[in-house]
């Protein structure tokens, strides 16, 4: 059960009160509730302090409960749960490793039944308690083993979800999906004995073809990045399908999103690298997961620097699914060139197919960080080692 001397006003009071301090300040304080435990009060701050941005539904909602922290870093972001929303179809859906439910609520705006499935007793009644709070009464929370619990409600689901647990107690942190609990490569075939569908998040970190060597039946994977920065890896399975796999990217900036698709192992054969021209392309980060290196080139008719670098230029600016750049200059990297443009200034970094890291760069031609200045440090057609000066767009 969780501690529901938390609901109380003059605690409540006091986490809003203090969301803008300092925790290891506060811990440090005398507490102010004697009969209580200051820790888990404490805990609670931390926890609501992480989900300002990434949960603001729960953020803003009063007499919300929160787990640990970690509990709060490894959930979904509203973002990304919004996105899977545009997944799933159908009347039910299961979630077989419920978590704080976040997915769960966004799931239960388009489909009529869900069940939330919790191993963790007291999680399943916080996630219970908050779905509550926010009105959400399509929503069934069950504690217990999900296998047992598909079993004992024996019915076919539109869809299964499953967001794995990456953690272990053999091995601690870990990414191959057999590794995870629950293992999903080794469920499937009992999963599908109540749905045609499944969604499973994993990692950011899983390399594509290692998730593929593992799973059967996928259909579409996405790839959802925020600010940049991937996120979440997304698997489509259907039960016997054995066809064309989609790769599908988006990266959620401040004002815009940026989509590109493919479909898996369609890389065009040729392959056409340049010197650099006026502009310079980094595509986004999910993207740059996808492999998309050559079909990128071949869509928007920009050609690459190097075939590994990954970086694209054109002589006329386009509109592209990443950072572009005007190139003000570009030279050969060494010691003579470097001293005239870089030594003693300001620049960003960006290292991509160089021998050396941006921590080194700095160190030895003394850079410091920032200002209007990109530089990228990458290899050219010819193998040679260059850098480029360039004014972001």
């Amino acid at each position: 059960m969780f501690p529901k001397y938390i609901l109380k006003t003059e605690i409540q009071d006091f986490i809003n009160r203090n969301i803008e301090a300092n925790i290891i300040n506060l811990a440090l304080q005398k507490n102010p509730f004697s009969e209580f435990n200051y820790i888990e009060i404490i805990s609670q701050i931390a926890a609501k302090i992480k989900a300002k941005n990434k949960l603001p539904t729960w953020f803003n909602s009063e007499n919300i409960i929160y787990p640990s922290k970690i509990s709060i870093e490894q959930t979904s972001s509203e973002i990304t749960a919004n996105y899977k929303l545009n997944i799933v179809s159908g009347e039910s859906l299961i979630d077989v490793t419920g978590g704080f439910g976040v997915d769960d609520f966004y799931f239960s705006k388009k489909i009529n039944q869900i069940i939330h499935c919790e191993m963790n007793l007291e999680l399943s009644e916080i996630v219970k308690h908050n779905f509550e709070i926010l009105n959400q009464k399509n929503i069934t929370c069950v504690f217990g083993d999900s296998l047992e619990t598909l079993k004992k409600l024996d019915q076919n689901f539109d869809w299964i979800y499953i967001d794995p647990s990456r953690r272990s107690d053999a091995k601690g942190k870990v990414f191959m999906l057999h590794d995870c609990q629950p293992n999903v490569p080794e469920l499937l075939e009992k999963y599908f004995l109540y749905t045609k569908n499944i969604l499973i998040k994993t990692a950011p970190i899983l390399d594509i073809s290692a998730g593929l060597g593992e799973l059967k039946n996928v259909k579409k994977i996405h790839i959802v990045a925020v600010n940049n920065e991937v996120k979440e890896i997304l698997w489509e399975i259907e039960k016997n399908y054995n066809a064309e796999i989609f790769i599908k990217t988006i990266n959620f900036n401040k004002n815009h999103e940026e989509k590109f698709e493919f479909v898996l192992n369609t890389e065009p054969i040729g392959k056409t690298y340049s010197e650099p021209k006026n502009y310079i392309y980094e595509p986004n980060s999910a993207i740059l997961k996808s492999g998309a290196f050559n079909i990128i080139s071949d869509k928007f008719k920009v050609k690459k620097l190097h075939q590994h670098s990954h970086l694209y230029t054109s002589d006329e600016i386009i509109e592209f699914p990443g950072r572009i750049f005007k190139i003000e200059n570009h030279f050969e990297c060494n010691k003579v060139e470097m001293k005239r443009f870089l030594e003693n200034t300001k620049a960003n970094i960006t290292i991509r197919n160089f021998p050396e890291t941006v921590e080194n760069i700095r160190k030895k031609w003394k850079i410091k960080d920032g200002g209007n200045v990109y530089t990228f440090f990458t290899t050219d057609a010819n193998n040679r080692k260059i850098v480029l000066l360039c004014a972001k767009i």
